[in-house]
């Protein structure tokens, strides 16, 4: 057996075993019956604020349709399901998303510094975020052809075009021809260097488009990058693009693979496709090695077969990265990160459509998601399935994936509502696992998956139906943390900027450590890992989280506590009385190391952590 080769695992999905671990929905919950509006729609928020809504600008939403049109009547259900977001992708004609008004849909989001991009399928818009009450637009690049995933990496921003309409010269006329010099599918290149005139410096041609894309550092040689790209789409003709074989049993099939694209930085002109693992191959040399499609049993709903990756998440620093492709989730070895080896592979009998991953901080579990749907659908409501369309959470355990639990946004939405799990992002609460998540018109959630066997959620905003008569696609598209806020890209209504508040269930001290994070630059799906310096906020999160699990006695907390007062009163460390409260930490942090040491699980982790914070935080003061 090849050393990549392991063991394919399948995981029994059923509400009976969903209940067991996620809280019943609650009847009385805000977000039902919501009333809908493009503009007015009601709103229910639970534990956050939302600080402004930017509406989409002009030439990004159809004048005759702002809100979008309506979603054409779901296919039968013995029809071979499309792949999700993936229409008007098949060869030839300038075709456009279903319902037309996708086609100006809101997708992904990247930052750095002050500054977000949220693309579009009609191209991205470039904002300033830098007052997030009043962000401001930046510059508008109109150029169609798909999704508009969006990365940035220094000057560079790298965006995915997979539609047959996309042009070389971003032109809006289509292509209507099967077989064009003029069509481009694949990777766009922009200098940001001028954040109001970003400008294509070059873009590479890919046999399937690019659906998705993933920026992957090399920590080997810093002057270049590389793309994982990940193309949903049918194959172009040979005739087109040199290379291009769409036939699955054929040995240069274009399918079963990712593209690695390199980029050197100083001359991003050169960028090129230098390999297209066959991560999905058997060790009976089999390319297409994983699920082969269809449904898994009796009551269980189709799934389409394990040739592509909807999304990849890398996580350099620990050498992982998490496929969600099509009917698997994989696990990769991406140490060396042009030649990515596929470690473990997992099937779920409640998955349709493998979305997108995230792992957590300490790169020991990973949420990927289910698009039941396509994302076009109605997939919340009262009689949907708690374990379909929803979030499988995997431990990474000897670097296989283990299952442990489901979570899905809980709140039963209509039939006029887009509703299944999507994109989100870590938010950085030192010693909890907690994400936020967008569920498109389900609004977005935040839950802790800290015990991984029972997540539970602990914030919400949602909006009612974007129009209250008909399916009209609508919410959001991704939500994710950055530099202290919650960023969502609306598909109809935006780009919305939140806030946490304080609650029950998440503390002052966890939020303030939380915004002690910073990043000069943030791509989702590609994860940096986090660390939190040693501060005395930092140190009360892990006192609130020991406190709020009674790990603590309220003696040892009230001692931390004005152990911890007194050194903040503290300029200089010099001043009388400083040797003795900076010992009491030092003492302290002894003490906590003592307890977890006779603690398991995450109370012990948390009591070491509380531990070196006490210690680092005297030791800055001397």
């Amino acid at each position: 057996m090849r050393p990549w080769i392991l063991a394919l695992t399948v995981v029994a999905a059923g509400v009976a075993a969903m209940s067991a671990q996620q809280p019943a929905p609650n009847p009385n919950d805000p977000r039902i019956g919501l009333a809908g509006g493009l503009r007015d729609a009601a709103t229910a928020a639970w534990n956050m604020e939302l600080l402004s809504n930017l509406p989409k600008p002009d030439g990004f939403f159809d004048p005759e349709a702002p809100a979008g049109r309506p979603i054409p009547p779901e296919r039968p259900a013995n029809e071979t399901p499309a792949a999700p977001g993936n229409a008007g992708a098949a060869p030839g004609g300038n075709q456009t998303p279903p319902g037309g008004g996708l086609s100006f849909t809101n997708s992904d989001l990247a930052f750095q510094g002050h500054h977000a991009v949220v693309g579009n399928y009609h191209g991205f818009n470039t904002y300033d975020i830098e007052n997030t009450r009043r962000p401001r637009l930046i510059a508008s690049v109109v150029c169609p052809g798909g999704q508009g995933d969006v990365s940035i990496y220094g000057n560079l921003l790298f965006m995915s075009v997979e539609q047959t309409r996309g042009r070389v010269d971003c032109g809006l006329q289509g292509v209507p021809e099967t077989v064009s010099k003029e069509r481009f599918r694949g990777i766009r290149i922009f200098d940001i260097t001028d954040w109001q005139k970003p400008r294509q410096v070059a873009a590479v041609q890919t046999c399937r488009g690019s659906h998705t894309h993933t920026l992957v550092t090399d920590p080997k040689n810093r002057s270049r990058v590389f793309l994982y790209g990940s193309g949903t789409s049918t194959v172009r003709p040979g005739e087109e693009l040199e290379g291009c074989v769409g036939k699955p049993d054929d040995p240069n099939t274009s399918l079963f693979s990712i593209d690695v694209i390199e980029v050197p930085l100083a001359e991003p002109q050169r960028a090129r496709i230098v390999n297209t693992p066959r991560i999905f191959a058997d060790d009976k040399g089999n390319l297409g090695g994983l699920w082969q499609g269809g449904n898994h049993g009796e009551g269980t709903q189709t799934s389409r077969m394990t040739n592509q990756c909807h999304d990849i998440t890398v996580f350099s620093e620990i050498g992982l990265a998490a496929g969600a492709c099509s009917g698997n989730g994989i696990l990769l070895d991406i140490s060396d990160p042009a030649n990515p080896r596929r470690l473990d592979a997992v099937v779920d009998k409640g998955f349709a459509y493998w979305h997108s991953a995230t792992f957590n901080n300490d790169g020991t579990k990973v949420v990927f998601t289910d698009e039941w749907g396509g994302g076009s659908r109605p997939r919340c409501r009262a009689s949907d399935p708690l374990t379909w369309g929803a979030n499988a959470i995997f431990d990474i355990v000897d670097r296989k994936l283990v299952f442990r639990g489901y979570y899905k946004m809980p709140a039963a939405q209509t039939e006029q509502e887009n509703c299944v799990a999507h994109n989100g992002s870590l938010i950085p609460v030192p010693g909890r696992d907690i994400m936020v998540q967008a569920w498109y018109q389900g609004g977005l959630s935040v839950f802790d998956f800290t015990d991984s066997t029972r997540p539970v959620e602990i914030a919400f905003f949602d909006r009612g139906p974007v129009d209250p008569a008909q399916l009209v696609s609508g919410g959001y598209w991704s939500t994710y943390w950055y530099n202290g806020h919650i960023y969502g890209a609306e598909i109809a209504r935006g780009l919305d900027i939140f806030r946490l508040t304080p609650s029950e269930h998440l503390s002052q001290n966890e939020l303030d450590a939380a915004l002690l994070v910073r990043h000069e630059e943030f791509n989702p799906q590609a994860q940096p890992r986090v660390t939190w310096p040693a501060a005395s906020v930092v140190a009360r999160a892990y006192l609130d989280q020991l406190t709020r699990s009674k790990t603590l006695t309220a003696d040892r907390t009230r001692a931390i506590t004005t152990a911890l007062d007194r050194v903040d009163q503290l300029r200089t460390g010099q001043e009388p009385g400083a040797r003795e409260a900076l010992a009491q930490l030092d003492t302290l942090a002894a003490q906590m190391e003592a307890d977890a040491r006779a603690a398991t699980g995450i109370d012990a982790r948390r009591l070491t952590a509380l531990g070196e914070t006490l210690r680092g935080r005297a030791a800055r003061m001397r």
